[in-house]
């Protein structure tokens, strides 16, 4: 059953612990990433743990590969759920960070981020781009076979990885929006019934739920789609 993780991007953490609060019981599994990590560090993740949330460290890991080993290892100490690291980093880097793992948390290998395009991969790695689809699950393999258990991808990918590689490897997808909402500096965005449909593990939703005027009850309903898209594929 698909889960949702809710961002944490604000740049302190009294306004993370207050989006936190405000939703209570409701949400359970929390992403830090760059802007809060950057900015309040290791105590972002321990004020979540304090209060028994489970974390995503998104800080999408690409270095080295003892460098990356060692910052999996301080992340390991923190308890975190799951972690970021860029699939293109490579085999070496991703076989040394599983390793760092030890099986204490889940790798997630970064495929290509939801705001890219094809334009934007052909300039970037200087050939021609026909499908992103494939890049992904090209990187989606190479992602498995150097251990690492899940991957971040668009939900438009979600289903082909899954097809692909089984349903052992974590998909989890971010740019998920209420249908009509704004993609904002997203390019491959989608709802989180397509996303539960695809077979999505873990549906990042960020702005359809802490910008709404309520973000519980919006919250309340992308759980009530959810719910709707489980039904309609058990039918």
């Amino acid at each position: 059953m698909a889960q949702v993780i809710i961002p944490l991007d604000v740049p302190t953490l009294d306004d993370a612990m207050g989006l936190v609060d405000s939703l209570g019981e409701a949400a359970d599994f929390y992403k830090v990433g760059l802007e809060l990590f950057t900015a309040e560090g290791s105590a972002a993740v321990q004020a979540l743990k304090q209060r028994n949330k489970r974390v995503f460290l998104d800080l999408k890991l690409h270095d080295i590969p003892s460098t990356v080993a060692r910052a999996v290892a301080r992340a390991r100490v923190l308890e975190v759920d799951l972690l970021t690291l860029h699939a293109t980093g490579g085999r070496l880097m991703m076989e040394a960070a599983a390793q760092a793992a030890e099986n204490d948390l889940t790798l997630l290998g970064v495929t290509v981020l939801t705001s890219m395009t094809s334009s934007d991969m052909e300039h970037s790695w200087g050939r021609e781009v026909d499908s992103i689809e494939e890049e992904v699950v090209r990187l989606a393999t190479l992602v498995r076979d150097s251990g690492v258990g899940g991957v971040v991808a668009s939900v438009r990918e979600a289903a082909p990885v899954k097809k692909a590689l089984g349903s052992d490897l974590v998909v989890v997808t971010p740019g998920i929006r209420f249908a009509g909402g704004d993609a904002h500096d997203q390019a491959r965005v989608s709802t989180p019934g397509a996303a539960v449909a695809a077979g999505a593990d873990y549906l990042v939703i960020g702005r359809s739920v802490t910008q709404a005027p309520d973000p519980a009850e919006a919250l309340r309903r992308v759980h009530e789609e959810m719910a709707g898209s489980r039904a309609v594929g058990m039918a």
